[in-house]
């Protein structure tokens, strides 16, 4: 697999370049992911030969860029294998995605005392808009506890999901401590109950296979710049009686079938959620990447990341003074590395690697009430995808060991 990551590797030119007289060794995936030569190809194609708005045109380019755009959501939903593409929506990302649905879902099955159940991993995204929510319908949120390395507590989560449970919304990969969330049987437990499963896949689908049929979730969220497309794309999945069930919570161009003085009527699915002229470039460079990444195979490129995790594990685990948040085990965790310095601020770990070429995130990483579970203010966090290589991950080590040397030794 190391060959091939190198061949990979290749297809990025962000990455062949130095950093501090270093060369550059990105592990900041889990924030966004870096483009390959395909992807800025296929926009700037666009660009150059296919701009014009969708839908609204019979002029030729309006045409190609409609068929582009349209051709774009068949290429997302056999990704996810939704049934159609009526129930594939383009956002702008997950966090928009899961804002339309605390407003839209929210407003369709939250009574006062009703109850909505999330988890102490979550990003700020799957917290904010059903605090908000809660707020606006006098319901109750409720938060699922994790064990103690880290994983969602299942016992309790099997206490927190009641009759009184509308709606759950958990994410499917942490982003912070790596662990993957069981959504399938989630969603049976959910179900049972009489409740809607929402699922934040920001994490997870660029980086393992994803089958929302499969899981049974009824809707699911997820970004593009984090699976090698541009920014200011994501999809929202839906199950179509969902979908036709809930209210847009955007209107103008695009989403109407009829508007009079008084009123207004939608257009079907999908259009229906998608007001405004939508981000054509963005969903071409999405379907792109989705063809980068299926060309790898999503299962090969979750056993290379796992490859990664089994080598560099050991290693971090022997360095003294180094604290790992998350499962232990590499098979209980993704590509995603949370951990801290003692005596050291993450921010200054992550500066001092910076000087050693290595791009790694400090901070809460959205994920306050997380951090709190963990009684630290922030931590620095490395984070592997495809292009990512065991070279890399020896660098990474090396430069912790570097950092940690200079902060207890190098200012006597």
């Amino acid at each position: 697999m190391t060959i091939q990551s190198e061949k990979w590797r290749a297809d990025f030119p962000i990455l062949h370049q130095v950093i501090n007289d270093e060369p550059l060794v990105y592990l900041d995936n889990a924030a966004t992911s870096q483009k390959p030569t395909a992807v800025l190809d296929a926009l700037e194609a666009y660009y150059r030969t296919s701009n014009a708005n969708v839908h609204r045109g019979v002029h030729t380019l309006a045409e190609r860029a409609t068929t582009q755009y349209e051709n774009a959501r068949e290429t997302v939903r056999h990704f996810i294998n939704a049934k159609e593409t009526a129930e594939v929506l383009f956002t702008r990302g997950t966090t928009t995605g899961l804002n339309w649905l605390s407003q839209s879902l929210g407003e369709a099955v939250i009574e006062p005392g009703d109850e909505i159940v999330i988890s102490y991993m979550e990003h700020h995204s799957n917290i904010i808009p059903w605090q908000q929510l809660a707020k606006r319908k006098q319901a109750r949120l409720k938060y699922i506890e994790l064990t103690e390395d880290g994983q969602l507590d299942m016992d309790d989560a099997r206490k927190q999901i009641t009759d009184k449970t509308k709606i759950v919304s958990l994410t499917h990969v942490s982003n912070v401590l790596g662990v993957v969330n069981p959504i399938k049987e989630l969603a049976a437990l959910v179900h049972d109950k009489g409740g809607v499963m929402v699922v934040d896949g920001a994490q997870a689908a660029p980086h393992m296979p994803v089958d929302v049929q499969a899981l049974d979730a009824d809707f699911y969220a997820f970004s593009g710049h984090k699976m090698l497309a541009p920014t200011g794309i994501g999809v929202l999945y839906g199950k179509r009686e969902w979908l036709e069930r809930i209210e847009p919570v955007e209107f103008g161009g695009e989403m109407i079938d009829f508007v009079g003085l008084e009123d207004s009527t939608w257009k079907e699915l999908p259009w229906k959620f998608e007001a405004g002229t939508p981000n054509m470039a963005g969903a071409i460079g999405l379907a792109k990447a989705i063809d980068y990444l299926e060309s790898i195979g999503m299962r090969e490129i979750m056993d290379h990341e796992q490859e990664i995790v089994d080598y560099v594990m050991p290693k971090l685990e022997q360095i003294e003074g180094l604290t790992i948040f998350g499962p232990k085990d590499p098979k209980d965790r993704t590509g995603v590395i949370a951990f801290n310095i003692d005596g050291v601020h993450p921010h200054d770990v992550a500066t001092a690697m910076d000087m050693e070429g290595v791009a790694v995130r400090a901070g809460h990483h959205c994920a306050q009430p997380l951090m709190n579970c963990l009684s630290q203010p922030a931590t620095a966090r490395a984070s592997f995808y495809l292009y990512n290589t065991l070279a890399d991950a020896d660098k990474f080590v090396e430069a912790l060991i570097a950092t940690k040397e200079f902060f207890s030794y190098g200012l006597n």
